[in-house]
C-alpha cells in the first residue's frame, strides 16, 4: 500500500501522522511512504531521517494526497486538504466530527472511508488512540491554567501552589477519566488544593482509593458541582462521551457566581466544549474573557509540546496502522471489531452512530459494510 503523511496545516499544529519509526516499520512490511516535505520538522524529525527509514519525501501536500492510497494525520482534515481527498481513498486521523457539520458533510461527499482515533476502541471499553493525546492535554492543563490565572493574563493573580501564609488555590475537575486523572495529579503535585468530581461512584472509589494523599474527590451532582465551581480559582473541563458532542457543565449564568479572574480549561473543546461560554482558541491567541471569567479553549492542546505528542501517539497508532496497511480497511476492521468502531464515514455514508444523533444524518451500521 502507499501510504501518505501531510504536513499539519492547522495553525500552530507542530505533530505529525508519522514518526520515522513509524515509517521505517511500515517499509519492511513491504509498504511504500510518502512525506511531504518537512511534515516532522516541527516534531524535530527532519527529512533525511524519514529518507534514512526509507520514506519518500514529495514537494506538496496535493502530491502526496494524489499518490497515496491512506493517508495518516494527526488533526482533522482542513477544508483545503478536504478538497483533495478522493473516492476509495483511506483517511486515518483525528476527526471529532460531533460539533463539525461542515467537515462531516465534506468528507461524506469526498466518497474517502475515514477512521477516526477518537472512537477506535480496546477490550477494556478504553479509547487507546485518545489516550495518550489526553495523557497530555491533562497534564497540560494545569500548567496552562497557572499561566492563565497570572494577573498579567487578566487571571486572578493566584499562585496555584500559594506560599508559606497563604493558602493554595482550588482547582475543581470535572471528570475522572483519564484528562481528569492526570490534570488532578500535575495539579496537586503544584501544591494546589483539588478536587475531582464524576458521576460514576466506582471511578470515584477507584481515584480514592489510588490517588488518597494526592487530591479529593466529590460526586458530579449539579449542586455539588455549582457550589464548588463558586469557590474554585481554576475548573478544568475533562469530559468525554466517545465520538459525541460534550455535555454543557458549566452555564453563562454561572459564572457570574465565580471568583472574578478565575480560569476555566476546557480539554473538550475538541468535542464541541464542555462550558456553554467556550468557543475554539489557538495557541497564538488562547485565552478570552466572558463575563471576568477567563477561559482557555485551545483546540490542539498537545500540539504544544509535538515531540513528547507525536512519539507518544505515534506508539499507539502504528499497530493499527500496519494492520490496514497490510489487509486494507475492510479485512482489518472484519478482523479487529475495535478497529470497525473508529469508522466513521465511508463512500458518502456516515457509520457513526453519535455523530448522527448530533447532526441529524442517517447512519448505516459499520458491521453491514464487512459483510
Amino acid at each position: 500500500m502507499k501510504i501518505g503523511c501531510p504536513k499539519e496545516i492547522k495553525p500552530q499544529e507542530f505533530r505529525v501522522g508519522m514518526t520515522p519509526i513509524a515509517a521505517h516499520e511500515a517499509v519492511a512490511h513491504g509498504h511504500q511512504v510518502f512525506i511531504e516535505t518537512g511534515a516532522g520538522a516541527g516534531a524535530g524529525f527532519d527529512d533525511a531521517t524519514y529518507v534514512a527509514a526509507g520514506a519518500i519525501i514529495l514537494p506538496t501536500a496535493a502530491e502526496v494526497f494524489a499518490t497515496a492510497d491512506m493517508i495518516v494525520k494527526v488533526k482533522e482534515p482542513q477544508a483545503a486538504e478536504r478538497k483533495i481527498l478522493r473516492e476509495g481513498q483511506l483517511l486515518f486521523t483525528y476527526l471529532h466530527l460531533a460539533p463539525d457539520p461542515e467537515q462531516t458533510h465534506d468528507l461524506l461527499a469526498s466518497g474517502a472511508t475515514c477512521i477516526a482515533y477518537e472512537t477506535v476502541t480496546d477490550r477494556n471499553g478504553g479509547l487507546p488512540l485518545l489516550a495518550p493525546m489526553s495523557e497530555v492535554a491533562g497534564k497540560l492543563a494545569p500548567q496552562v491554567g497557572a499561566w492563565t490565572l497570572q494577573k498579567a493574563n487578566g487571571g486572578r493573580g493566584v499562585l496555584l501552589g500559594g506560599v508559606p501564609g497563604v493558602g493554595p488555590a482550588k482547582v475543581v475537575v470535572i471528570g475522572g477519566g483519564v484528562v481528569g486523572t492526570h490534570a488532578a495529579r500535575v495539579a496537586a503535585g503544584m501544591g494546589a488544593d483539588v478536587t475531582v468530581l464524576d458521576m460514576s461512584l466506582p471511578r470515584l472509589r477507584y481515584l480514592d482509593d489510588a490517588f488518597r494523599n494526592e487530591f479529593k474527590t466529590g460526586y458530579a451532582s449539579k449542586g455539588n458541582t455549582a457550589e464548588l465551581i463558586a469557590q474554585a480559582d481554576m475548573v478544568v473541563g475533562a469530559v468525554l462521551i466517545p465520538g459525541a458532542a460534550a455535555p454543557k457543565l458549566i452555564s453563562r449564568a454561572q459564572l457570574s457566581t465565580m471568583k472574578p479572574g478565575a480560569a476555566l480549561v476546557d480539554v473538550a473543546i475538541d468535542q464541541g466544549g464542555c462550558f456553554e461560554t467556550s468557543r475554539a482558541t489557538t495557541h497564538a491567541d488562547p485565552i478570552y474573557e466572558v463575563d471576568g471569567i477567563m477561559h482557555y479553549c485551545v483546540a490542539n492542546m498537545p500540539g504544544a509540546v509535538a515531540r513528547t505528542s507525536t512519539i507518544a501517539l505515534g506508539n499507539a497508532t502504528m499497530p493499527f496502522m500496519l494492520a490496514l496497511a497490510n489487509k486494507g480497511w475492510k479485512q482489518a476492521c472484519a478482523d479487529d471489531p475495535h478497529l470497525l468502531n473508529g469508522l466513521n464515514v465511508h463512500a458518502g455514508q456516515l457509520t457513526y452512530a453519535a455523530v448522527g444523533a448530533a447532526l441529524g444524518i442517517d447512519v448505516v451500521s459499520p458491521q453491514t459494510l464487512i459483510q
